[in-house]
């Protein structure tokens, strides 16, 4: 599926794109980034779906055999201990089609991006208000 050829506008328009089966682990990856971080908007960047909230939050999407997930190196980093069944790269881990997602670990690692981000975003423009 060529994907890449499209322009997605919107995260709705970009899981549709897959088979049902996959569509529906999008779209569980999805609400518990919504529920991890519920003040995040959605968008796409980089040409695949994306949190953000002060900034990129995490970034997922799907491939053939496996679902990818961005919540960045520092997300990697934090959570590389609970991450070692998954292949892994510098930001992102990849979580195999047919076995069930960790959405526990999925939540734990959003919020801790959210925290990461709010931290940052305080530390950028905390000065100036008070």
């Amino acid at each position: 599926m060529a994907m890449h050829d499209i322009k997605i506008s919107n995260i709705d328009a970009f899981i549709s794109g897959f088979p049902p089966e996959t569509q529906e682990i999008l779209e569980q990856l999805r609400a518990t980034i919504k529920d991890a971080a519920p003040d995040a908007e959605e968008k796409i960047s980089y040409g695949i779906p994306t949190f953000s909230l002060k900034g990129n939050l995490v970034h997922f999407a799907a491939y053939k055999h496996h679902i990818g997930f961005y919540p960045g190196a520092s997300g990697i980093e934090a959570f590389k201990n609970e991450l070692t069944p998954y292949k892994l790269a510098k930001g992102t881990v990849q979580f195999p089609l047919g076995q069930p997602l960790p959405l526990g670990l999925i939540t734990q690692m959003v919020q801790f991006r959210v925290e990461e981000n709010l931290k940052k975003a305080e530390s950028k423009g905390g000065k100036k208000s008070v």
